[in-house]
């Protein structure tokens, strides 16, 4: 404000100094002023002075510019809760939202007293919406829901000109039977102060307790507090003579029913009685009177054994007259329950034995009565004996006749022969045959019968001479079995073979093994899987006379079987070769040997030849042929690699060098031995090529082709043919 007012000062001053007239001149002051200022008398009446209009500063005749009142501060021109706006020349005001001008306009200056009061936004009705109360603030004001409602989508409290909150009525939901045994009998709703009503489920009854639920402002169901109790009538009455059949429930709807007890019956009335609502039993009406049955039925032919009782489980029998008997099952009567006795199917026949048995070969002598006490005799025909026991029988009291133990039997004479045989037991009619020492029989019946026709059925019986069922058993080729079977030739025999196997040179080596034959021949043959080097018992039973067999051998040494190698030509001193072997290989190979052979024009090569061990001291003197080393089996694994002439021992064989410019066969054997027993086999393993030599085709194996190389091996195998091609498996001939 100070500096304003220097400023207006200042431009007032200098416009003087600047327009001041020459000496002699007058100048109108009035004419100068600027078009937003006014002319005006100088306070102390010297003069003329122009000065700007409100809302302009400046000198007045040179300037007038726009004042911006707004700059001093809004509260300060225009009071509390006011908006200032500046104006060409001027300023008006406005009040903030919430507040409006006391003199009722929208723009105002405050010259004139005019200020802003608080609008009262909550007498717009329904400005919180429905379920909503307003509450006014200085300014504002804000919204929060009645009782039953409750704010959604935001919270309390709230405006809803800048939130997306509203108050919604409480709902409860479906009301819930939260009491044992009680039912919702009705609902006024489920908003907030909605009333519901329940009552006990059938076969209960209110105890104490509030009946009714009512919806609260927080959405929830308050209530019922009532106790419903069971309804229970007690113990059932009685009724005259009866009994209860009940399982001990009083509660509604429960039952009882009654029965007449033993000795009386119902001649009316309800029998059930049941528990109802009110807590008590319904009435029954049954009527239990006591049973009589009275006098009994009287049966034709027979007296009645009573006691004179006819009430319930009375009894009285019936017995018929002397020379009858009851044709019945049953021959009583019991008092029922329903008052009568009870109906038996009974009658009393008169007793007749009818005709007697007939017995073969017998004649009878009878008087034809067939009443108790009439007699039959029985008597043998001629030809016929009559054995022991009685031969009369007497009509009895149960209407049968007497048994007759004793039969007529014919005489058939001596007694039967059977060769080889002899009689264990007899009598009149059977005789017992066996086979006698020596004899045994394999089919036939042993019992001769003496037939009804006097003629002896003879035993068929036939006794042969006995022979063990295993005859001849022996060994061929070391694991056959051959032997003669003594049996019927349609019978069928099973025979067991069971073998054991042991080996003096490995005691912990044992070979057992069993199976089974069945055959219809007289000659057998089996043969077993037996292993080498072996001692053998083998037990042959036949099943169905349990007779065992027993016979030894010994397998011997096989040829072991030839090594699995690959034939390579080398053109080095040292070649190293290959061998494989199986892992579990059972062979009884027991070491393996190289051989050096040097080549001619026709190699013939012995695999029994022995050869020698080479002396350190003839390393330069060489045979024509040798072993150069000897391998253990046992220090052979699955692969074996060899490299000729390295200059070692092995096994007391010397590996010399090759001599340098000569051609050499490599040959590998493989020796099995056992006690003094010794095979081999012989495979070509490599050729080494010292100097340019030209071989000639044997004529052993003239029929190779044209390119192959042929070396002759005696001694199991004699041609082995390999390919000019390294890395070419070995192919071999058998000797013919």
């Amino acid at each position: 404000m100070e500096q304003s007012t220097a400023m207006i000062v200042c431009f007032l001053l200098c416009a003087v100094v600047a327009v001041s007239p020459a000496a002699g001149q007058t100048f109108d002051v009035c004419g100068s002023c600027h078009v937003n200022a006014t002319c005006e008398d100088k306070l102390d009446n010297s003069g003329k002075v122009c000065n700007c209009k409100y809302g302009f500063v400046g000198n007045g005749r040179t300037f007038c510019q726009d004042k911006d009142e707004c700059q001093i501060g809004t509260i300060k021109i225009c009071g509390p809760h006011t908006q200032c706006h500046n104006t060409h020349g001027s300023y008006y005001c406005t009040c903030v939202s919430g507040y409006s001008p006391s003199n009722k306009m929208v723009f105002f200056i405050p010259n004139d007293g005019t200020h802003c009061q608080d609008v009262d936004e909550c007498r717009i009705t329904g400005l919180c919406g429905e379920g909503g109360w307003c509450k006014n603030l200085d300014g504002s004001f804000e919204c929060r829901c009645q009782l039953g409602y409750k704010v959604h989508n935001g919270a309390e409290p709230f405006n809803p000109h800048q939130d997306e909150a509203s108050c919604r009525v409480v709902d409860c939901g479906s009301p819930l039977v939260s009491v044992d045994n009680s039912v919702l009998l009705s609902v006024t709703g489920t908003t907030y102060a909605s009333v519901a009503q329940f009552t006990c489920e059938e076969g209960f009854i209110w105890a104490s307790g509030n009946k009714t639920s009512v919806c609260g402002a927080d959405g929830q169901w308050r209530g019922p507090t009532m106790v419903c109790e069971e309804i229970r009538c007690g113990a059932p009455p009685s009724v005259p003579h009866s009994v209860r059949l009940w399982a001990g429930i009083p509660t509604v709807g429960s039952q009882v029913v009654y029965q007449c007890k033993s000795g009386y019956h119902s001649v009316g009335g309800g029998n059930i009685s049941v528990c109802s609502a009110s807590g008590e039993w319904d009435e029954a009406t049954l009527l239990c009177q006591e049973v009589d049955c009275r006098e009994p039925v009287i049966k034709p032919h027979s007296r009645i054994l009573w006691d004179g009782m006819s009430h319930i489980g009375s009894v009285v029998s019936y017995q018929c007259d002397e020379g009858y008997h009851t044709r019945s099952l049953k021959n009583y009567s019991v008092c029922g329950e329903n008052g009568l006795w009870e109906d038996i199917d009974l009658w009393c026949e008169e007793i007749s034995c009818g005709p007697p048995l007939i017995l073969p070969h017998t004649n009878l002598l009878w008087d034809h009565t067939s009443r108790p006490g009439s007699v039959v005799l029985y008597e043998c025909m001629e030809g016929f004996y009559q054995e022991s026991g009685p031969n009369i029988s007497v009509c009895s009291l149960s209407g049968e006749w007497g048994e007759i133990s004793g039969r007529c039997q014919a005489k058939c004479g001596p007694v039967p022969f059977l060769a080889n045989s002899e009689v264990v037991w007899r009598n009149r009619s059977v005789v017992i045959h066996r086979c006698v020492d020596g004899y045994h029989s394999w089919r036939g019946s042993n019992v001769s019968v003496c037939g009804t026709s006097g003629f002896w059925n003879k035993a068929t019986l036939n006794c042969t001479e006995m022979k063990p069922p295993i005859n001849h058993l022996h060994v061929l080729s070391e694991k056959c079995l051959h032997w003669r079977a003594e049996k019927y030739e349609e019978d069928t025999e099973t025979y067991k073979v069971i073998y054991t196997g042991t080996r003096d040179y490995q005691r912990s080596f044992h070979d057992r093994r069993q199976q089974f034959v069945r055959s219809k021949t007289e000659q057998l043959s089996v043969c077993l899987n037996l292993l080498p080097v072996t001692n053998y018992t083998i037990y042959i039973t036949a099943l169905s006379t349990r007779f065992t067999a027993t016979i030894t051998t010994n397998t011997s040494l096989p040829v072991p079987p030839v090594p699995v190698v690959y034939y390579r030509e080398f053109e080095t001193p040292e070649p190293t070769l290959s061998l494989h072997r199986s892992a579990n290989t059972l062979d009884l190979i027991s070491v393996y040997q190289v051989f050096v052979l040097p080549v001619e024009e026709i190699m013939v090569f012995d695999c029994s030849s022995h050869g020698h061990p080479q002396d350190s001291s003839r390393k330069n003197k060489l045979s024509s042929k040798y072993i150069t080393a000897q391998i253990l089996v046992s220090h052979v694994g699955t692969e074996m690699n060899f490299t000729v002439g390295d200059g070692l021992l092995y096994e007391g064989f010397y590996n010399a060098p090759l001599e340098n410019g000569k051609n050499y066969y490599i040959v590998l054997r493989a020796v099995s031995q056992w006690k003094t027993a010794l095979k081999g086999s012989c495979v070509l393993w490599a050729k080494i090529r010292g100097t340019s030599y030209v071989l000639k085709v044997s004529s052993l194996c003239a029929a190779a082709a044209v390119g192959l190389v042929a070396l002759v091996i005696m001694g199991g195998y004699n041609c082995f043919w390999y390919g000019q091609h390294t890395e070419e498996p070995l192919r071999f001939f058998k000797k013919t």
